[in-house]
């Protein structure tokens, strides 16, 4: 996904065993050497950065890749792979990386735009016949270079709840349910990130090569660059010998949790890696899509400089935020989204970015073109503080810039946010009418409802409780509160989601239930749980 959610910042006592229980191997000594342009700026040592990461952050396990001027400086793994097994994180340990997928997408389609096989302004409708938007202009109109530049017009995450969590939707039911997902602005009005694109984006080069997008991904790109350790499903990565697990926030403390399998939108979220492989990747971009080959003095080119360029030109514009206070100094001046890539610029540099966030994996990655360097950070938590702190303190360092503790910094800012939050959804709480009760028995609110693109849920009594299932989504299972009036809260049983939802019931005149509605009860709800976008209707039973 995308862009990452805020999450609870601990100094958990588990972090710190985790720590405690590497192996020395595991802390190869990297010290970076200052810039040549910047004889005032000392060496840095990272290992002690994300040392004091892995425990201020309460992360488990991180990897890191470095490249600079065609070389590899770092590409290695801290911590462990997972709580309570002191197997530490190495450069060979897969982590899934999410959205940072995307730009594996959209190379591939440059790569048929080089060879003639479509162009980034064909109709959608071309490759994909069948293709279809909730608007017939936006339909016809949107292009192959629309999929990947979040202006659609359909608002942020729509649609995720067909793949997010885990789904038995396919691909091409995800595509069919475009039609019905209402748009939130106009055509290539305003930025609103979105995943259901990148999987019709996959659709096409899946439909040119022939054959499965991960298989397609392995011949056309992984097999080239020597990323062999690479893994374009779940269910691969999962039979490696090196790969990280998932760790989620439970309240206050960090769980392992099971992986969450994407297989119906691997054109958005589907690489799996470690930080030797992904080295080599971003030494084909940084070198103008020429593979680098030691034993020659050129390489293969496996895309053209032109559209590499191509993938970093913005494409959308995005509303430059504001940070305040001590994180002032990461405003850009301009920002927006390219190919595959955010793009904006830091101290003069423009930046070539990206996010990714799937359960118990979070991934940054940044590429710095006139720097000729790039950085990816892999950790098996849910935290972005720990990679928002890495990347400013090794910027800053290549740009021999005064070092500042971003790390105390970030971690300070986040805490803070964090308890805002907390506070808000307290008072949420405490302002409710506790004495109020609902319309209707119980009772009456059980049935089946039904959504235009995700379809059936139910709510039914199950012991003492009254459960809400979804039906495609096997792990959305919660159970049913009551909030105030006709306004109820689903607590999901597997509480790593941190997802737990308002659910409201609106009434006909004659008292039956006209529809339900759903909204997340904390705003630090991933995106992706896009509950308010639903509108469920009662399924009568003659209809059935």
């Amino acid at each position: 996904m995308a862009a990452l959610t805020l999450k609870r910042l601990a100094l958990a006592a588990a972090a710190l065993s985790a720590f405690a229980a590497c192996s020395p191997a595991a802390w190869a000594d990297v010290v970076i050497p200052a810039p040549a342009a910047a004889a005032q700026t000392t060496a840095y040592n990272l290992d002690a950065d994300v040392k004091r990461v892995l425990k201020t952050f309460d992360v488990p396990g991180i990897a890191i890749a470095i490249v600079k001027d065609g070389k590899v400086v770092a590409a290695q793994g801290y911590g462990v792979r997972k709580l309570g097994d002191p197997t530490p994180v190495t450069g060979k340990t897969l982590f899934e990386i999410a959205s940072n997928s995307k730009a594996f997408t959209a190379a591939a389609l440059a790569m048929l735009v080089d060879e003639g096989k479509l162009k980034w302004d064909d109709p959608v409708t071309k490759h994909v016949p069948w293709f279809q938007m909730n608007d017939p202009y936006v339909t016809g109109a949107m292009t192959v270079r629309d999929l990947l530049t979040h202006r659609s017009g359909l608002g942020l995450g729509a649609g995720d709840l067909m793949w997010w969590p885990t789904t038995t939707f396919t691909s091409d039911e995800i595509i069919e349910g475009l039609r019905h997902i209402k748009l939130a602005t106009s055509f290539r009005d305003r930025y609103a990130y979105d995943n259901l694109l990148y999987i019709v984006a996959g659709k096409i080069i899946a439909e040119k090569a022939g054959k499965p997008w991960g298989e397609a991904m392995r011949d056309r790109i992984l097999a080239p660059l020597g990323m062999m350790g690479t893994t374009t499903s779940v269910a691969a990565m999962l039979q490696a010998p090196d790969y990280s697990a998932p760790h989620s926030k439970i309240g206050e403390k960090t769980y392992v949790v099971k992986p969450m399998p994407v297989e119906n939108a691997v054109g958005a979220v589907g690489i799996n890696t470690n930080a030797e492989d992904f080295a080599h990747w971003m030494m084909m971009l940084l070198n103008g899509g020429k593979i680098a080959d030691s034993k020659t003095a050129d390489g293969k080119q496996l895309l053209s400089a032109r559209q590499v360029a191509e993938m970093w030109t913005l494409q959308t514009p995005m509303k430059v935020p504001e940070p305040k206070g001590k994180l002032a100094d990461t405003k850009p001046n301009f920002y927006g989204y390219g190919l595959g890539f955010q793009l904006r610029d830091y101290r003069g540099r423009k930046l070539a970015t990206h996010g990714g966030a799937l359960q118990g994996f979070y991934s940054r990655v940044v590429m710095v073109p006139d720097e000729n360097l790039g950085i990816a950070i892999f950790t098996n938590a849910e935290n972005s503080g720990s990679m928002n702190a890495l990347q400013w303190r090794l910027l800053d360092h290549y740009f021999g810039a005064p070092q500042r503790d971003w790390i105390g910094i970030i971690a300070e800012d986040e805490e803070a946010r964090h308890k805002e939050e907390v506070a808000k959804v307290a008072k949420a709480s405490s302002a409710r009418a506790v004495k109020s009760s609902p319309s209707l028995p119980l009772a009456s609110y059980e049935g089946e409802y039904r959504d235009t693109w995700y379809g059936l849920v139910s709510i039914k009594r199950e012991g003492k409780k009254q459960v809400m299932r979804f039906a495609k989504t096997p792990d959305l299972v919660g159970d049913l509160e009551h909030f105030q009036h006709d306004t109820f809260i689903v607590r999901w049983r597997q509480r790593n989601f941190g997802a737990d939802a308002y659910v409201t019931f609106a009434l006909n005149p004659d008292g039956s239930i006209e529809r339900m509605k759903m909204a997340p009860v904390s705003s630090e709800t991933d995106f992706s749980y896009d509950f308010q976008d639903l509108n469920f209707v009662p399924v009568k039973e003659e209809k059935r």
